[in-house]
């Protein structure tokens, strides 16, 4: 992190087939050691899946399952005179978009289920319907910072 400037963040490129920026980060998310194509093969095979099961477009389903599984606020560790509170603070777009990604790819990975491509659509079809384990982790999250709401005025 630069002291002096604020940081540029570089434009990200939108995928080839759907031309959408966050598939493009999913697909980044999902990627392990390097291997895009593998992790793009894996993306498009669920987006196919949920396409024949949904009857709808699978981009939309997929938009649906971001937002069901974004947080609006998350609590984050204060210290405070010698003992550490849970404050509860907002959270960015670009942030509760990112944690969103990661506990859908981390819930599917979790499943049982035949091949991740599967794992992956049933997870974000879940997550779209408002169920699932990305929607109870989110559920949880927000409960936490209900939970610590007296600690609200020690936020920074």
């Amino acid at each position: 992190m630069p002291r002096r400037k604020r940081v540029v963040r570089r434009p990200d490129v939108p995928d080839a087939k759907y031309k959408s920026r966050n598939v493009a980060r999913f697909v980044n998310k999902m990627m392990i050691d390097g291997k895009r194509s593998l992790a793009e093969r894996i993306i498009y095979d669920a987006f196919e899946s949920i396409e024949a099961k949904q009857k709808r477009p699978p981009i939309e389903v997929f938009e649906q399952a971001l937002r069901n599984a974004t947080p609006s606020i998350e609590v984050k560790p204060r210290r405070v005179g010698g003992s550490t509170y849970q404050v509860p603070v907002d959270v960015r777009k670009d942030r509760g978009n990112a944690l969103a990604m990661r506990w859908l790819i981390k819930s599917s990975r979790s499943r049982n289920g035949r091949s991740m491509a599967e794992k992956l659509a049933s997870e974000l079809m879940d997550a779209a319907a408002g169920q699932g384990a990305t929607i109870k982790k989110r559920e949880e999250t927000h409960k936490m910072a209900e939970s610590n709401k007296a600690f609200a005025h020690y936020r920074w």
